[in-house]
């Protein structure tokens, strides 16, 4: 019997662990409309953290390419896109890192943070400076 307790328990704390975590498939809300546009999955690589879009809701957007992106991303799809870059984790914050918004090919300064009273809410804020612009993005179902 307590080896049932103690296995419940294990799972327990396993299963709060990993849902405490920035890795994995967020629907992206947008700030000023409240509407759902995509996901994006955030993952570790060589030690840095990124993000791409892996689902587009609109169906008109879905094949469109990153016309206004700069670089290597220029008129690459927007699906499949890298649009976090370079992030690493200081402290509980993950930053020194980038993101693009693909409607306009702007690339911000990045900081990534999980709700302090929601573990399955993503405090996504793009940064120019002092300015900045934050938009929460739900944990999306696998």
């Amino acid at each position: 019997m307590n080896r049932y307790i103690l296995v419940l328990v294990m799972l327990l704390v396993t299963i709060s662990v990993s849902s405490q975590t920035i890795f994995g498939k967020w629907k992206t809300v947008d700030d000023e409309t409240g509407e759902e546009k995509s996901i994006v999955e955030i993952y570790k690589e060589n030690g840095k953290v990124y993000g791409k879009i892996i689902e587009i809701f609109d169906p008109e957007k879905r094949d469109l390419p990153c016309k206004f992106c700069k670089g290597d991303d220029y008129n690459k799809p927007v699906l499949g896109l890298q649009i976090i870059k370079n992030m690493i984790k200081i402290g509980d914050v993950f930053k020194k890192g980038t993101i693009t918004n693909p409607e306009d090919g702007k690339v911000y300064d990045c900081r990534l943070k999980l709700d302090e009273d929601n573990s399955n809410k993503l405090q996504v804020r793009g940064y120019i400076a002092f300015f900045f612009r934050t938009q929460y993005w739900i944990r999306a179902e696998d």
